[in-house]
């Protein structure tokens, strides 16, 4: 009888044990997340990162830490993010630079935008703006065309460098609107601007955020947006496809991926704190400012959006003969 019994305990046990373990392993996060930001600390990406980041933690229940790997216009922190374990805990801020154009841009790009990552949701949508010297003539998008065809010598178009977003608005510009100017890269949004102030060029491409002090300063003009609809920081502005090139669309964007084989229940779970956070007042007041829209995608549409980013800025890239090794 004593046998017995100890056989039966010991059966107990461990069917007590069995049945505790998946419900261990299921249990997500046990840990901290990490979530990699591809920019440096104090931009737009970063800032709307940590703003995300810190709503989500409280609806996970543990903590997420915004690391800052920028370099290689994005491609150095995805390449950490692909290579890492496909547990959850190490995430990526995905942009229209490391999965839109980096794939079409590089020669030899060290990972995978479509099959090293799980798309986990899509955060926000941030667009371009159109702005030109004061002393350009122009007061809407037509007027500049027929401004710049009737002396393309005399313009010349800044950006924050060859092959990003706001240097590949502007080849689509000059693709559809059927223009000839002189592109002028700087490092960073910055520099572009003050010339752009200055004079030594005369319109350029640039995101909301670092334009708008400038718009309000009335130091430069704004003329329209990149995004398919009016953006709720310029609701007055018209977007370009209302201003007579329809189809024009080249904004900028942040997204949440995982390392490829992130399980279906963890990428689940993820995104529903992720959704939830951009659904919080605060949240979406505070992306509003920084001139980004919030968003909210499934894993799938998320993945169908990005692929669709891809071929969208490879046409910009291939027109503008933009490389990068």
């Amino acid at each position: 009888m004593t046998k017995f019994l100890t056989q039966t305990a010991c059966a107990l046990a461990l069917t007590a044990a069995a049945s505790i373990l998946p419900a261990t392993a299921q249990t997500f996060p046990a840990r901290p997340i990490t979530l990699v930001v591809p920019h440096s600390a104090g931009g737009t990406s970063d800032i709307l990162a940590r703003t995300v980041a810190a709503e989500a933690a409280k609806i996970l229940g543990q903590s997420i830490i915004v690391e800052n790997k920028g370099g290689a216009n994005g491609s150095i922190a995805a390449k950490t993010v692909a290579t890492a374990d496909p547990d959850g805990y190490t995430l990526l801020l995905a942009t229209a630079s490391t999965h839109g154009i980096n794939p079409a841009l590089y020669k030899k790009l060290n990972y995978d935008a479509i099959k090293d990552f799980t798309p986990v949701t899509l955060l926000a949508t941030v667009p371009n703006v159109l702005v030109v010297n004061k002393e350009v003539r122009a007061t809407n998008v037509q007027e500049l065309i027929a401004e710049i065809k009737a002396k393309s010598n005399a313009f010349n178009m800044g950006s924050a460098g060859a092959g990003t977003p706001g240097h590949l608005a502007g080849e689509m510009f000059k693709q559809r609107a059927g223009l000839e100017f002189v592109h002028v890269p700087y490092k960073g949004g910055s520099p572009a601007l003050a010339d752009l102030i200055g004079g030594q060029v005369q319109f350029m491409f640039t995101t909301i955020p670092g334009a708008m002090p400038l718009i309000k300063a009335n130091s430069v003009r704004a003329l329209a947006v990149t995004s398919p609809r009016r953006s709720p920081a310029l609701p007055d502005l018209p977007t370009m496809a209302e201003s007579g090139l329809p189809g024009f669309q080249a904004i900028s964007w942040h997204g949440v991926v995982a390392p490829a084989g992130t399980p279906a229940a963890t990428v689940d779970t993820l995104n529903q704190a992720l959704t939830k956070a951009l659904a919080t007042p605060e949240v979406r007041q505070r992306l509003m400012e920084e001139g980004a829209e919030a968003a909210g995608l499934g894993s799938k549409e998320f993945g169908t959006f990005i692929q669709q980013e891809i071929d969208t800025w490879a046409k910009a890239v291939k027109a503008s003969g933009a490389t990068a090794n």
